[in-house]
């Protein structure tokens, strides 16, 4: 028969309640146990003494005798000091999952063609104020070519006139 230091569920929605119980590893979680050997109120403060009670005589006893503890009720002996308990390191735990890594992704994408978009916003609202200027030197040109225009043709019957009188 397998024996294991776990925890028993008791109290009510939302207000748990563990008893801390040596039992047969094929019974059920809140079922039959063959001792209690103390008790965990995790709705005290870390610091309250009364948080987790332990009978540290018996837990050693079935300790001996070859009772495994669940990792939670490992942490309690560790904490009394009956039984060490290795420290363990997931330099994964902090990872996100899959998932999450995806929808970092599509918000990046989606960041950077926003950014994109913004960028040729920008460009289009400073095109049209070049086509503007384009526009009014385009205006102005062929005023400007009028004016030259006119000035070429009142130069022209004067140098006409000059011609004539330097063959007359």
């Amino acid at each position: 028969m397998a024996v294991a230091i776990r925890l028993s569920r008791g109290g009510n929605k939302r207000r748990p309640y563990y008893r801390i119980v040596v039992a047969d590893t094929r019974s059920a979680r809140d079922g039959k146990y063959l001792e209690q050997i103390g008790t965990y109120n995790p709705l005290l403060a870390k610091d309250d003494a009364n948080r987790v009670n332990l009978n540290e005589d018996r837990a050693r006893y079935w300790l001996g005798v070859g009772a495994q503890a669940t990792d939670r009720v490992a942490r309690f002996l560790d904490a009394a000091g009956i039984k060490e308990r290795a420290a363990r390191n997931n330099p994964k735990k902090a990872e996100p999952g899959e998932k999450a890594k995806e929808r970092v992704e599509e918000r990046a994408a989606k960041a950077a063609a926003a950014e994109e978009a913004a960028k040729a916003a920008e460009e289009e609202a400073k095109a049209p104020a070049a086509e503007e200027v384009t526009e009014e030197v385009a205006a102005e040109a062929p005023a400007e070519e009028a004016a030259a225009e006119e000035a070429s043709a009142e130069e022209a019957p004067a140098a006409e006139a000059t011609e004539e009188q330097a063959e007359g």
